[in-house]
């Protein structure tokens, strides 16, 4: 998908590309700025060249613009989405306090795991698995 932007600005032109170019850049922006685990160098390097592409194709300025203009809206959905999460752990409490149990169920479980692997004498206690018990969120 970013080479097919990148061809689409590039057999575009300069002047009919400039609407578009924040809907182009979103999609760039995002992958630059991921921090994933998983994360690939290649995609990464790929969306860096689009950019430096749309910069010399557009000129600075007009790129500035649109560039910051997405990495705004980005920003205020991120802060939005966190608002969110606050609210709805006060508008949710049950289900927030399900969230929690589960979180901590989670990383018990890591924990758990973890020493397991560093320590393979060491066994950790496992708690007995009661099928449709452990199903339920909360106990």
């Amino acid at each position: 998908i970013f080479k097919f932007l990148g061809a689409i600005s590039v057999d575009l032109g300069k002047d009919r590309i400039r609407p578009y170019l924040p809907t182009i850049l979103t999609p760039l922006y995002r992958e630059l700025n991921s921090n994933y685990a998983e994360q690939d160098p290649t995609l990464k390097n790929l969306s860096q060249e689009i950019i430096e592409l749309l910069k010399k194709l557009v000129g600075l300025e007009a790129f500035s613009l649109a560039f910051s203009s997405v990495q705004k809206q980005a920003s205020q959905k991120r802060a939005m989405r966190k608002k969110q999460r606050a609210l709805q752990t006060v508008a949710n409490p049950d289900i927030a306090a399900r969230k929690k149990l589960k979180r901590h169920k989670n990383k018990a479980e890591t924990r758990k795991r973890k020493i397991e692997f560093l320590r393979p004498a060491y066994k950790a206690k496992r708690p007995r698995s009661h099928a449709l018990k452990d199903l339920a969120m909360v106990e």
